[in-house]
């Protein structure tokens, strides 16, 4: 698939994202997701364990991961400073300034989590990989990107993402990583129609007025959502909670989820 998109991040919109991730539904039915495959994923696992949040960002998911994971440490990792500071003020976890493909760890991980950051990177399989060295044998990664190209607009411009994915692309890729691919899924299945008809009619409402509202205006007017609706869509997004503990998935959404671990090795007979 060609890319759209240079890549990247832009540190300025940390804190347009600090001022809506607590509140905004997209985020709240994120985390409640989020947290309730974390809480299944570490179940087995033996007090002591390390989880790493690679591109933590603000921090907004560190806590939840640190609620999911009551026996284990769980730290952040950024390589961008702006995002950190924000994450200070919302957490006590350990944070780090690095990267994955130069980890400044000494340890591996039994649980690294990688939400909505594979769309920013030019070269995902090579981060995918890299991540893949980072877990012990055994351990598991979850993570979230953006779904379907058909989506691509004036957000994913803003947003300097490389690509949409689809299923079996994200399968694909993990598999090509080394991973075992535990489960692959769309999410937010509720989000779809109004997010394929509402970035659909604002761009076409900015041609028929003439505007020339730049994607960064366009994106803020879409974090911006009436309590009303915002709880709405909130609950909506939420329910399919338990659909993704028992690794039901969901026929649609806006965004991928999955679940993929570094194959243990095979116990001699």
């Amino acid at each position: 698939m060609s890319q759209l998109g240079a890549g990247g991040y832009n540190p300025q919109h940390f804190a347009a994202l600090d001022a809506v991730e607590e509140n905004h539904f997209w985020f709240r039915a994120r985390r409640k997701i989020v947290g309730s495959l974390v809480c299944q994923i570490t179940a087995t696992f033996p007090a002591g364990y390390h989880v790493l949040e690679a591109g933590c960002g603000n921090g907004s998911l560190l806590s939840t991961l640190q609620s999911a994971c009551p026996g284990g440490r769980v730290i952040g990792m950024d390589p961008l400073l702006e995002g950190l500071r924000h994450a200070q003020r919302r957490t006590d976890r350990l944070l780090v300034q690095g990267d994955a493909e130069q980890p400044p760890f000494g340890v591996r991980f039994a649980l690294v989590g990688l939400f909505d950051v594979l769309e920013h990177i030019p070269d995902d399989l090579a981060i995918l990989r890299a991540i893949h060295q980072l877990l012990i044998p055994g351990g598991a990664l979850l993570m979230t990107v953006p779904a379907h190209m058909s989506l691509w607009s004036y957000f994913d411009v803003a947003s300097n993402h490389c690509r949409r994915y689809d299923v079996g692309e994200l399968r694909r890729k993990l598999q090509a990583a080394g991973f075992a691919v535990e489960y692959v899924t769309q999410f937010l299945a509720a989000l779809f129609p109004v997010m394929w008809a509402s970035r659909r009619w604002r761009t076409l409402r900015r041609r028929a007025r003439g505007e020339d509202a730049s994607p960064e205006t366009m994106v803020a007017n879409e974090l911006s959502a009436s309590p009303l609706v915002n709880a709405a869509l909130s609950t909506l997004c939420s329910a399919e909670t338990p659909w993704h503990r028992r690794r039901l998935g969901v026929p649609m959404g806006t965004s991928l989820l999955a679940i993929a671990r570094r194959p243990a090795p095979a116990h001699p007979h």
